[in-house]
């Protein structure tokens, strides 16, 4: 076999190809091609699925909203109706509780008035018999003092006076 021979032409430079002006023909076209196709794709198949994932979600928010607009108001109507029946029911409480004092008051100033006229009958009924025990008092009080002047005079002197003189004595003191 022949061994090979060593040539002693230079290998052709060639630089980067798409550099070259001998293919700028066949990329132009190509180009144009994958431009035309790649924008018939999108705009046929892709973006006609985003837009209506977008007006999905638009729909589905715009839905959501009204309804959170709905419940906010249902909401807002509850806690209304809850406030009114709350102030009602304190209303109501209240005249109960000023009706039930009323009441109390009523029955605390009968029973005083009451009680204020049973003490009173028997304060009259007290006095009364403090009169009539002052008046027996002071009915034995002549006989008493007139026993007790008599001692006195007796122990005094030695010997018992006479009745009608220790009775004039002591109306005679009792008259000033």
């Amino acid at each position: 076999m022949a061994a090979p021979t060593a040539t002693t032409e230079a290998p052709a430079q060639h630089g980067f190809p798409p550099f070259e002006t001998q293919y700028y023909l066949s990329e132009i076209l190509w180009l144009a091609l994958s431009f035309v196709l790649l924008y018939a794709l999108m705009s046929k198949v892709v973006l006609p699925r985003i837009g209506a994932i977008f007006a999905e979600r638009d729909k589905r928010i715009a839905e959501d909203m009204a309804t959170a607009q709905g419940l906010k108001q249902r909401s807002e109507a509850a806690h209304a109706a809850y406030e009114k029946a709350l102030a009602d029911a304190r209303t109501r409480a209240h005249n109960m509780a000023n009706a039930a004092r009323e009441r109390e008051t009523a029955a605390a100033m009968e029973t005083n008035r009451r009680l204020e006229a049973q003490l009173h009958e028997r304060l009259a009924a007290a006095e009364k018999s403090i009169a009539a025990t002052r008046a027996t008092a002071m009915s034995n009080v002549g006989s008493i003092a007139a026993e007790a002047a008599s001692a006195i005079v007796e122990r005094l002197i030695g010997q018992k006076p006479p009745a009608g003189e220790v009775a004039a004595a002591l109306a005679d003191r009792a008259k000033r």
